[in-house]
Parts: structure tokens; sequence; C-alpha cells
């Protein structure tokens, strides 16, 4: 295609793609045709973003039509140099076997195992195996408070951040909202110790052990106040939390579950065929 020609249709892409109406057509316009493979305007019109501009429209068409071309032409060349086809045809197959036998299996999966185990389940798993659920990083639960370092009511901050009962809680969300820097509730979750020191003007060479001897860290420097309730821990080595370990455990169980569901299936289809003397086999 000639440069004049390129962009005299890049013109008629411009008009086509900056009419806010459209009309169906019954019959596909060509774009262009390049050795015997056409591009046509619908396929333009599905690529664009809805209110696209006028300039965007062309830049976007400009990009398509030259990757289209070079791909057909690139396909052309290749189909004229490669040897393997029979190979390559022998791939395509095999492909497009163990594509349909996966969707069919996703299929039977979504349709005969539950979504995920029961809770007795997961409990029992992580009754089983918790020798084998074990932390490999300190992880926290407690409150996090960051206020200015001249923030009033600093010695009633100490004592609501200690206490952490329901009325102290109250006083802390209230007293946050006028004044904190930042306020983190994760008394009821678990997050690794390193993500908490990230937040906190402190250094340390063995976490495990400044961890096993306080519950309350209170921390300042020069623009901020911290103040640290840890209301428990669980340290490198030990065995994970089970709300914790749960996500990893569902997985495990329906990783298994899947894998046993797929080896009966095709046990029982080569069982069958095999009883119903659907395989021959020749001496």
């Amino acid at each position: 295609m000639r440069v004049g020609h390129f962009f005299i249709l890049l013109f008629v892409l411009t008009a086509l793609f900056s009419c806010e109406n459209k009309t169906a057509n019954t019959s596909r316009q060509k774009i262009l045709e390049v050795g015997g493979k056409f591009l046509y305007s619908d396929q333009l019109q599905n690529i664009m973003p809805p209110n696209v501009s006028t300039k965007d429209s062309t830049e976007i068409a400009k990009s398509y039509i030259r990757k289209w071309v070079t791909d057909v032409l690139l396909y052309e060349n290749a189909e004229r140099n490669i040897t393997n086809k029979a190979e390559i045809d022998q791939l395509l197959e095999d492909y497009r076997k163990s594509l349909i036998i996966h969707q069919y299996q996703q299929k039977l999966l979504q349709e005969r195992l539950p979504k995920e185990p029961s809770e007795e389940e997961i409990k029992a798993f992580y009754d089983k195996y918790n020798d084998q659920l074990i932390l490999k990083e300190n992880v926290i639960q407690g409150i996090l408070l960051i206020t200015p370092a001249n923030a009033p009511q600093l010695a009633n901050v100490r004592k609501w951040v200690k206490l952490e009962n329901t009325k102290s809680l109250e006083s802390i969300e209230k007293y946050s909202m006028q004044h904190a820097i930042s306020y983190d509730y994760f008394a009821e979750r678990w997050i690794p110790f390193s993500e908490v020191l990230k937040k906190l003007p402190l250094q340390l060479e063995d976490q495990t052990s400044y961890l096993s001897e306080r519950r309350f860290i209170e921390l300042s420097d020069s623009t901020k106040h911290y103040f640290l309730n840890i209301k428990t821990s669980k340290l490198i080595g030990q065995t994970e939390p089970f709300d914790m370990a749960k996500p990893k455990i569902i997985n495990l169980i329906m990783n298994k579950l899947k894998a046993d569901f797929i080896s009966n299936f095709e046990n029982e289809i080569y069982n069958d065929a095999i009883k119903n003397e659907s395989v021959t086999f020749f001496k």
C-alpha cells in the first residue's frame, strides 16, 4: 500500500471514527487487502476506546493497521519458509485437545466439588498438620496510634491504648478523628511485625527477643509520638495462628480434592471403557 493511499485511508478513518451515530451495515466494509486477507472497518471500530478523540483514533488506527499488515506478511513468509508444518499441525492438535480436556475438567469441578471445604475440615487439617504450618516471620495483633509530637492529652492516649477495652477504643476513635496522624486497629487480624516497624522510628537486630519482652511500646521523634499496644504475638518458629493459616489450608484442601477428583474420574472412564469393551487390544 503506497504512502499516499495510506494517508488517504487515515483521513477516511478519521471521518469514520468522528461520527457520533454509526449505522449498522449488512455487509462488512473493506479497508484494505493484503495477500487475499481483508481488514474490515468494524475490526477497527471494535478496538477503539469509548469517547476517543479524532486525533487519538487516527493514531490507534494507524498502529493497528501497521501491526495487522505486518502480521499477515510475516505469516505468509513463515508459511513459505517453514518446512516442519506437520510437526506444527500436531502441536496445534495436541494443544487443542489439552485445552478442550482442561475446559471439560474445570466444568466438572465446578459442578461436583464444593467451592471450599467446611470449617470442620479446615480445623481438622490445621490440627493434624500444624507442625508443618510454621511461621517464618513474627506476627502481631494490636493497635498502633501515631500523633503529632505536640498533640494534646497524651497521658490519656497512653492510658487508652494500654487498656484496649470498649470504652477506651471509643475514646481513641474520637480522639484520632481530630488529633491523630494515623490510627490502625488490627487486634482481630495478624500482620507481620516488620510491616509495623516500617512506621516506627525503631531499628531492631533481634525482633523476636524484643517482642517476647514487650506488650506496650511508646516512642517519639522530633515530629511524632507513637503508641503500640501488642495484644498478642506469634514468633518465628511457632505454629501459624489458625485465622492466618486458614486461606492456605483452604487452597491446599481444594487442590487435593481437585487432583483426587480428576484422577478418580480418569480411572473411572478407563475402567468403564475396558468393561464395556470399547477398547480393542491387538495381539
